[in-house]
């Protein structure tokens, strides 16, 4: 890992969260889901939520957020453009007895987050049109549902 991550990349406050929420999110995989919108600034912020409901284990969300955060650190793409990222947990990932740490729940999560992270076409879009790809919602969703 590549150590600490700079507060000017997260999104901390409630209310940046909710404004990144509103879109429909970006792109999909099996646990993951990503939400992005245009900011204002020169570089990318992120955000990750990971709910008690789909990782009860401390452990488990704290590994669904190093692995979120080391991606987006490693996508030099994103460290350019001028978004807000949201990455949410949308399924459960292992179940409460099974170790966040083995290695096949830690080969899914990266490979995840690679994918996550590897749709610059996407997000580009995102980025030029000011407009989420999919649409606005017109609402908020709350963390436990994705609008469809």
């Amino acid at each position: 890992m590549t150590g600490n991550f700079e507060r000017t990349r997260r999104i901390v406050k409630t209310d940046e969260f909710s404004s990144v929420f509103r879109f429909k999110p970006v792109f999909k995989t099996e646990h993951l889901v990503l939400y992005a919108r245009p900011n204002s600034l020169p570089h990318a912020r992120l955000g990750v939520v990971a709910a008690k409901k789909l990782a009860p284990r401390a452990v488990t969300r704290n590994a669904v957020k190093r692995a979120v955060r080391e991606g987006f650190r490693q996508s030099d793409l994103l460290s350019t453009l001028g978004l807000d990222c949201v990455v949410r947990l949308s399924k459960s990932l292992g179940s409460k007895k099974e170790s966040a740490c083995s290695t096949d729940i830690q080969a899914v999560l990266f490979g995840e987050v690679a994918k996550l992270f590897d749709i610059s076409a996407k997000l580009n879009r995102v980025l030029e049109s000011g407009q989420p790809l999919t649409g606005h919602s017109g609402r908020q969703d709350n963390v436990s549902g994705v609008a469809e």
